[in-house]
């Protein structure tokens, strides 16, 4: 995929920003100033300067033709993530949004061309830059997670998984050892762990620079066929049972972290059930739910509680 990702350069957002810096706001032919956030979802000044860096460039300011945009990219994300954290219908995006129609093209489109995985990809080799760690993870850990499909999902893109007692589909997904995540596939509830695993693997690995090397799995991840796929990019496994004897909820070395990430995830309301008519969608919504959580994380900012969010006043104590 081409990388047609941001390289103009753009003043830092401050907490006094007046209005917008986005490129329809900086370039394109709409009036200045944005709309105020009022919503936990909506962007910090601190989160959307890391977000513009990694922004694609609209083709019409790169001159491939097109017309300038009539909406905000700020006020759009910010309706994406509405979205994605409250899990409304598209229709019922809040009227101080810019119109459902507009916002779902533009889900479109950049599902069309991945963007929001190459955001993300950007935001993720940031934080580990300013951790000390290398930008692309030598070790990882792979799980599933199946969510219960409403009457949206069709019946040839639903199963039913009888392990978990859920039918619908199943998300796999890959992260580094602090939780990152670095991969995603949506298969049907039905597909087997192992059988997912080697198209997981193959996504990932077939992008350039990448340094994986070792991934630990739980004793589901198993058989020849993906045994055969890992050693053809030279990934060791390594399987992290349980002890003989125990019982009830053990913390296992690194299976923890995956657990974690997938527990972030489910966080996003839109995640707790599948409503998307494809998988292709769904697996979206699963980037766009680990975006909001890494861009708040690259800007230091932790979830608003309501009585922390800007412009409420202080609880008076007894």
């Amino acid at each position: 995929m081409p990388d047609q990702l941001s390289s103009i350069s753009a003043l830092a957002s401050t907490a006094v920003t007046p209005r917008c810096d986005c490129y329809v706001h900086r370039f394109g032919s709409i009036a200045p100033g944005r709309r105020a956030g009022c919503y936990p979802s909506d962007m910090t000044d601190a989160e959307w300067a890391e977000v513009r860096a990694a922004m694609p460039v609209p083709a019409w300011l790169l001159r491939r033709g097109g017309r300038p945009e009539t909406y905000c990219h700020r006020e759009i994300l910010d309706a994406v993530r509405y979205l994605v954290d409250n899990g409304v219908k598209w229709m019922a995006l809040p009227v101080d949004f810019p119109y459902w129609r507009a916002v779902y093209d533009f889900f479109r489109r950049w599902r069309s061309y991945d963007y929001v995985r190459e955001l993300y990809e950007r935001l993720r080799r940031t934080v580990r830059e300013r951790a000390g760690r290398n930008a692309e993870p030598s070790g990882g850990i792979i799980d599933s997670q199946s969510v219960d499909a409403s009457e949206t999902v069709g019946e040839d893109s639903r199963g039913y998984d009888g392990g978990k007692s859920r039918d619908g589909r199943k998300r796999h997904i890959l992260t580094d050892t602090e939780g990152l995540l670095l991969e995603v596939t949506v298969t049907t509830a039905d597909v087997h762990d192992s059988k997912a695993a080697p198209a997981l693997l193959e996504t990932f690995m077939d992008q350039p620079g990448r340094l994986l090397k070792l991934v630990w799995v739980d004793s589901a991840y198993q058989g020849p066929a993906l045994a055969k796929a890992f050693a053809r990019h030279g990934v060791r496994i390594e399987v992290v049972r349980r002890s003989d004897g125990q019982r009830g909820f053990v913390v296992l070395a690194r299976r923890w972290v995956v657990e974690r990430t997938l527990s972030w995830l489910s966080r996003s309301r839109r995640l707790n059930r599948d409503h998307e008519r494809r998988p292709d969608h769904h697996q979206q919504m699963v980037w766009w739910a680990a975006t909001i959580r890494l861009s708040r994380q690259a800007a230091g900012d932790a979830p608003r509680w309501p009585e922390k969010r800007p412009g409420r006043r202080p609880r008076a104590r007894a």
